[in-house]
């Protein structure tokens, strides 16, 4: 009854060994029959997946695939976990129907992504706290993403009695660690969390798994892209540093002028249409460049961006260059279809958003990245690196993050570097997380 996180680094079979576990369970008699069945939370589009992998690998685990509500599908859940050994569903219906689940009888939780519980004022987060199960487990690569506080709000799930108080938390390590002013209470806080969590780098699992090798790659605005860009970005510079006095009241209004201002380092037309027939896109011709010659070697290649109105731009252009692609976002609907495709096809460019793709895929069939937009929080970046950087890969993985040179991208960057400190100091190395953006970081951003 002793639960915990299993944060082992992203690619390296984190659902595999809770299959595994499930398994192990079933034989010892403390999973299924009597017990109860094991409650699988994810995300949405990994639902499916759960269900299909524990077929192949655990067949003799009964698996039920919740993906409707009660309402809507027209059956109680204590109905669909008749004989179940596994029941998967997402937590969007764990919200929806918290009382049908916390009415059911269960073995145990287990909360995949567990970075979906990250907010402990959440909705989400208080329907995974309140389920009445004798054992939860958090698995997730990113244990944390914003600040210290992602941490505790699973720990306070899967074990409630070790920071009971998130006030008492924030004052005790929150604010000390990440500021750098008490250095004994990191020591304390690693010491009071290493027996209840787990976390270990690829190079200590999967040693055989050849490298990645990252790098940044360079691209200059040409001079109408320029010279818009520069017009902007001095018009969003005044507006939000008079917005900082009050970060809290503004955050909408700031983050909305950074959204305009990564979009504009990425093609003028996202901001203004009527410019997409006389400003070419910086980016885009740079990634042609780079897709032309990799493709050409017959290496297949995975692009990831934050915006869908981008990807759609970059598919356009291979459309017109005849390179044969598949894609990926929240939109699609046949998602396993489409990433079969690829898969099983020939198609040797596959672009995905990053929303999209950044959990529940395996695709070592690629042995090229291209990140296309830098943010601050790069947890998001390696969640969809690591979709082809994991066991099974059996060549070196190549990324590359394509920056617009004196723009906010740099400075985007240069952040990113500053902010994975407090990950490895707190949970380990070989890994990515930042706090949440100050008014001191949007100056520099500005600066």
């Amino acid at each position: 009854h002793l639960g915990g996180v299993l944060a082992d680094d992203m690619g390296l079979g984190k659902t595999l060994l809770v299959r595994a576990m499930a398994a192990r369970a079933k034989e010892l008699g403390t999973l299924g029959s009597t017990s109860g069945p094991l409650l699988i939370v994810a995300p949405t589009s990994v639902v499916g997946t759960w269900a299909s992998e524990a077929a192949r690998f655990c067949p003799d685990l009964q698996v039920v695939a919740v993906t409707e509500t009660e309402k809507r599908s027209g059956r109680a859940l204590t109905e669909q976990a008749v004989g179940a050994d596994l029941v998967v569903t997402s937590y969007a219906l764990l919200r929806i129907d918290e009382q049908a689940y916390r009415t059911q009888s269960w073995c145990g939780l287990v909360l995949d992504e567990a970075q979906f519980v990250k907010n402990h004022q959440a909705k989400t987060y208080q329907c995974a706290r309140l389920l009445p199960a004798p054992f939860k487990l958090a698995i997730t690569g990113t244990p944390l993403e914003n600040s210290l506080m992602d941490l505790w709000s699973m720990l306070s799930i899967t074990a409630p009695g070790l920071f009971p108080n998130p006030q008492k938390f924030s004052e005790l390590y929150r604010k000390p660690i990440e500021n750098g002013t008490v250095p004994e209470q990191l020591v304390t806080l690693r010491r009071r969390i290493r027996p209840l969590m787990l976390r270990r780098p690829k190079a200590q699992v999967a040693p055989d798994l050849p490298p990645k090798i990252e790098q940044h790659l360079p691209v200059v605005l040409n001079p109408q892209h320029r010279k818009i860009y520069d017009q902007h970005f001095a018009r969003e510079r005044q507006r939000v540093l008079g917005l900082l006095d009050d970060l809290q009241k503004n955050r909408i209004a700031i983050f909305r002028s950074l959204t305009l201002l990564r979009q504009l380092s990425l093609d003028v037309s996202l901001v203004d249409e009527t410019l997409s027939r006389t400003v070419a896109s910086s980016k885009i011709d740079v990634l042609l460049e780079q897709l032309q010659e990799v493709v050409a070697e017959g290496h297949r290649v995975l692009v990831f961006s934050q915006f869908t109105g981008f990807l759609a731009l970059v598919k356009a252009r291979l459309e017109a260059e005849a390179i044969g692609y598949c894609y990926l976002d929240g939109r699609t609907r046949d998602r396993p279809k489409r990433i079969a495709e690829f898969r099983d096809g020939d198609a040797p460019v596959f672009l995905i958003s990053l929303k999209a793709g950044g959990v529940g895929l395996t695709l070592t069939e690629a042995d090229y990245v291209f990140v296309l937009d830098p943010w601050w929080n790069p947890a998001a970046e390696a969640q969809a690196v690591d979709r082809t950087h994991r066991i099974g890969q059996t060549r070196t993985v190549m990324v590359y993050r394509l920056v617009a040179t004196d723009t906010i991208e740099e400075k985007v960057v240069a952040l990113q570097q500053r902010k994975k400190e407090l990950f490895d100091r707190v949970v380990g190395d070989d890994a990515m997380a930042s706090a949440a953006l100050s008014a001191e970081d949007i100056r520099g951003l500005f600066s």
